[in-house]
């Protein structure tokens, strides 16, 4: 049964373990475990019962990643996703005062937007017209983003009226655990030890313990509070109040932070084709559009790919079972909410700043020295980290690519679906913002 399993996952064409993917699975789900946190808190400000969305968030993600691993055989986790839950919440629910179950139905429209754009090969066209210098640079915008989200989270960096940003203090025994943690990490890389990551995580959360600084949480869950959202979600009322733009932006925002997210992982596992195409791409575009609708009907916003996938694919991650491992994982969490959380910021800090680097080593394919290809990358590398989307970074690259070759006569026939694209991002831009 193993052998079978093991030919299924191709375990000797990627040249991986079944030790390294449970490790790889179990360093992924540390950095994604604050979503069960976190999403729930979010949501809840849209009046949803922070049990039932508990649940929800575990068993939508533990579904998803899953799914993902079986069917497309990609290390690649899923969750409900970070901005969009905002959007759903502050945006949405609280700002246009659209009844929770109204925006599921929402996001519920969107994923069957998503499965049929996928059937019809729109979402492959997207990826084929995507240049490969923007492919490197999404990977290192996310690198840079990532980075700094563990900056921040270790305490190294924080927010300054006067500079934007500065530097905290390392007197703070967060950031020196964090430190200590990232000084690790690397030696541990360093010395070729397969779970780096995940033993310099572990050190980091057991050394924090003496300190004070890992917490259980009074977060609850459980699958009998799931009936609370599980089926409430309102399509009619979605279609009824016209919800066109709320349904477009959970689409496109979707779309192209997974977009992005798909870059990035498999340009850093090297699981690309000899031609730069992503093998089995029908099968996650599938597994993310299924995940959206799922996600919906258990009650929780947008589900979608996690950069942070890249820390499992950083620890030897290579095959499905990475993600199927991280899905199990948050199942069990379904029960074990309170304790999801009682990794610190302290340990999970230093994994996305050591992945952040190691993401940046595709930037060399980029020809600087040629201003058609570098300035589109630059502003997809940049804006994605300043930004805090991977789409508007994207966007902004999509957009200058396609208006300077236009502008200096070098757009060929091929290109119109890039500049179709572009088209779309300038009307995301100048009629939603670009939030």
């Amino acid at each position: 049964m193993l052998k079978r399993l093991e030919s299924y996952f191709e375990f000797a064409h990627h040249q991986t373990t079944w030790r390294t993917e449970i490790l790889a699975g179990a360093t992924t789900f540390l950095t994604m475990a604050y979503i069960v946190l976190v999403n729930p808190s979010i949501l809840a400000a849209a009046g949803m019962p922070l049990a039932a969305v508990t649940a929800a968030t575990c068993l939508s993600a533990g579904f998803a990643s899953i799914l993902m691993g079986v069917v497309a055989r990609y290390p690649i986790a899923l969750a409900p996703g970070m901005g969009l839950n905002a959007y759903f919440a502050y945006a949405v629910c609280m700002r246009l005062h659209i009844p929770w179950q109204t925006a599921l139905g929402a996001v519920f429209l969107s994923g069957i937007i998503f499965l049929a754009i996928t059937a019809a090969g729109i979402r492959q066209m997207i990826f084929r017209a995507i240049p490969q210098e923007l492919y490197a640079a999404v990977a290192g915008g996310i690198g840079l983003f990532i980075a700094l989200i563990g900056f921040h989270n270790a305490g190294l960096v924080v927010g300054d009226a006067q500079t934007l940003m500065s530097l905290g203090s390392v007197r703070n025994p967060t950031t020196a655990l964090a430190l200590a943690g990232l000084a690790l990490m690397v030696v541990l890389e360093v010395r070729k030890i397969r779970a780096a990551i995940l033993l310099g995580m572990l050190a980091v959360t057991a050394a924090a313990w003496p300190l004070g600084l890992v917490h259980k949480t009074d977060t609850t869950g459980g699958l009998l509070e799931l009936g609370q959202t599980a089926f409430k979600l309102d399509i009619p009322g979605a279609l009824s109040k016209g919800l066109v733009e709320i349904i477009f932006v959970f689409f496109f925002v979707d779309l192209f932070d997974n977009l992005g997210t798909l870059m990035a992982v498999t340009k850093r596992a090297g699981l690309l084709g000899p031609d730069n195409t992503i093998p089995r791409l029908n099968r996650i575009l599938f597994a993310d559009a299924l995940a959206t609708v799922f996600g919906s009907l258990t009650g929780t916003s947008t589900v979608t790919s996690y950069v942070e996938s890249t820390a499992g694919v950083a620890a030897g991650g290579r095959t499905g079972v990475t993600a199927i491992v991280t899905g199990l994982l948050f199942l069990c969490a379904i029960g074990a909410a309170p304790y999801a959380g009682m990794v610190p910021s302290a340990a999970t800090a230093p994994a996305l700043i050591l992945v952040g680097s190691l993401m940046l080593g595709g930037i060399t394919e980029i020809r600087w020295r040629e201003p058609l290809k570098a300035m589109p990358a630059f502003l997809t590398l940049v804006l994605i980290p300043f930004t805090a989307s991977i789409a508007n970074g994207l966007g902004f690259g999509v957009i200058a690519w396609a208006v300077l070759h236009g502008a200096t006569g070098k757009l060929e026939r091929k290109d119109w679906f890039l500049c179709l694209l572009a088209a779309l991002f300038l009307v995301r831009f100048f009629y939603m913002g670009a939030g």
